[in-house]
């Protein structure tokens, strides 16, 4: 495994040392800026690409933030945090005890200890006692049956699909077609409603740390006896047939435990695109952004996608920079965009596994479209 240290390094100098030498005498490689040979790129963009290639992140958390970068308003150590969790990182926190934290430290510690919900997380003493509990948990990981994992169905399982209410209504939100990825842990017995309500409470400021929606923009939530939603509105357009790529419209989690991330797909003055290319890469960054919001934790779950509003979508190539000059539309009924499950899958596919996963719903989605030739 690759395991990518994050911290800033005052304050914890000799801590930072003594993981390299462990990692790797443990038959893993350490990531960490220190390493960094002498290149073009800055030195932020880096560590995030860096931590990117990394199969677990390892956070410690000490007296200093860190450097705050411009461009950003955060320290690299903050930044490299959001990264993560927006990739659905396996991340493991420590925290020195008896540090005292600077201000801006103490409030990211209290970020990481609020919204890091099933995320290991330990204090320390020494470095000796670090490197003891370092070594334990890579070694848990090391034998954790984690990988992804297919295993047929043996009964129907009960999916809420939104396009299914949205086409029992006159009217319904939004006119647009959307894509729309479940997630349902298996054999879960559901939300009480005190649970739902807490979850609800916490489930625009578990979107915002999931570095999917920035702190700018004014999140709607909402409720219901059956599910806890938060909407997310539309970029503002410059033109009305700017071309736009596809966006994050709204979360549900379900009193089922269902949880449900609906988005735009790219589209153009011509309308929504249902791109070969473009559709394997936005169900991977939504499953991935399912998984960074720390609610779904059993280690089965079921995974579907659908696309509303099927008549309204044509295949195609979207060009971030230019529309297309003609669009073929799909006729105006008799035919669904939507993946039935006949699987189970390990949580794996919220993670490391998503792009697997993704390519495999897209391929389903997109051979159902009247229009589409293999």
């Amino acid at each position: 495994m690759r395991i990518f240290i994050s911290s800033a390094r005052k304050g914890l100098e000799d801590e930072r040392d003594s993981l390299a030498g462990l990692i790797t005498a443990l038959g893993h490689t350490p990531v960490r800026f220190e390493d960094f040979s002498a290149q073009e790129t800055p030195s932020r963009e880096a560590c995030i690409k860096a931590l990117q290639t990394a199969n677990v992140c390892l956070f410690l958390l000490g007296p200093s933030y860190g450097h705050i970068f411009p461009e950003t308003g955060q320290s690299a150590t903050h930044d490299e945090w959001v990264a993560a969790v927006a990739q659905g990182m396996p991340r493991l926190v420590y925290r020195k005890s008896g540090a005292r934290f600077e201000p801006a430290q103490h409030a990211f510690v209290r970020t990481v200890e609020a919204y890091a919900t099933g995320v290991f997380r330990d204090t320390f003493d020494t470095t000796q006692q670090l490197q003891i509990k370092v070594a334990a948990r890579l070694r848990e990981l090391e034998s954790a049956t984690s990988a992804l994992a297919f295993t047929k169905l043996t009964q129907p399982v009960d999916l809420q699909w939104v396009l299914d209410e949205d086409s029992a209504l006159a009217w319904s939100g939004s006119q647009d077609p959307l894509l729309e990825v479940h997630v349902l842990p298996l054999d879960f017995h559901g939300y009480s409603a005190r649970e739902l309500e807490q979850l609800n409470t916490s489930l625009p400021n578990r979107i915002r740390t999931s570095g999917k929606v920035g702190h700018d923009v004014a999140l709607t939530p909402s409720k219901s006896a059956a599910h806890a939603a938060v909407s997310i509105p539309a970029r503002r357009l410059q033109s009305w047939n700017e071309p736009r790529q596809g966006e994050l419209a709204e979360v549900r989690l379900y009193k089922s435990g269902q949880l449900t991330v609906r988005a735009s797909l790219p589209r153009d003055g011509l309308g929504a695109i249902l791109d070969p290319i473009a559709l394997p890469e936005q169900l991977t960054e939504l499953l991935q952004f399912a998984g960074a919001l720390n609610i779904v934790q059993h280690e089965r779950i079921v995974v579907a996608t659908a696309v509303s509003k099927t008549s309204k979508v044509s295949l195609g190539t979207f060009d971030p920079h230019r529309e297309r000059q003609r669009a073929r539309l799909a006729p105006q009924s008799g035919f669904t965009l939507r993946t039935d499950p006949d699987e189970t899958v390990t949580l794996t596919a919220l993670s490391a596994g998503a792009q697997e996963v993704a390519t495999s719903l897209a391929r389903l989605l997109i051979s159902q479209h009247p229009h589409w030739a293999g």
